[in-house]
């Protein structure tokens, strides 16, 4: 990803708008026992997109103001989310996203493993919450909660962040070669181009 100024406002008007939703809307509805997390789907979907530095650097942004508007612990949730979107960006870097379900799968994992991190870091540091067994369904329903909005999520924000996004053909991935991208695969698509190579 090429972070100019532009794009800069871009990321940062993404951030601050699920930071808003989440806060004012997500947080209020409760879905399955739980509610859901829009933060880590987000940050995932910029590190598939922007890569590990990227998807950290959003992570880490998104904790921290989440945090100060809830009045939550100074960077619990960034570690968690800064966790995720780094994994995130990893895996963009060793692979090519080949088939549409895997945005919304790997949205799932992470934002499972984002919710493991937040509670054993909460459990850590000794902050007031409740430990049982319904710990662990939370973090399955976060994950399928995840799945479910990166559908929508990863083409919104692939959309407004698509003039920072770089194609490199040249630079053979494993998994997959130039040759494999092809247009028409799914709602998700190849991550960086539709058009013919």
């Amino acid at each position: 990803m090429i972070v100019t100024p532009l794009i800069l406002v871009r990321l940062a008007l993404i951030v601050l708008a699920a930071v808003l939703l989440q806060v004012g809307f997500f947080s209020q509805v409760p879905l399955l026992g739980s509610v859901a997390n829009l933060l880590p789907v987000v940050v995932v979907a910029l590190g598939l997109l922007g890569g590990a530095v990227s998807g950290a650097v959003a992570g880490f942004a998104t904790g921290l103001l989440v945090d100060a508007m809830i009045g939550g612990t100074p960077g619990v949730a960034s570690l968690a989310l800064m966790a995720a979107g780094y994994l995130a960006g990893r895996w963009r870097e060793g692979y090519d996203i080949v088939s549409s379900l895997v945005p919304p799968l790997l949205t799932g994992a992470l934002t499972a493993l984002a919710a493991l991190i937040y509670a054993a870091l909460s459990l850590t540091l000794g902050i007031e919450a409740p430990v049982s067994v319904l710990a662990l369904r939370e973090v399955v329903v976060q994950g399928l909660l995840g799945v479910l909005l990166a559908i929508p999520v990863f083409p919104l924000v692939r959309r407004i962040v698509r003039p920072a996004l770089v194609d490199d053909p040249g630079h053979s991935r494993a998994g997959a070669g130039a040759g494999d991208r092809a247009p028409g695969r799914g709602t998700f698509g190849m991550m960086r181009g539709q058009g013919s190579h």
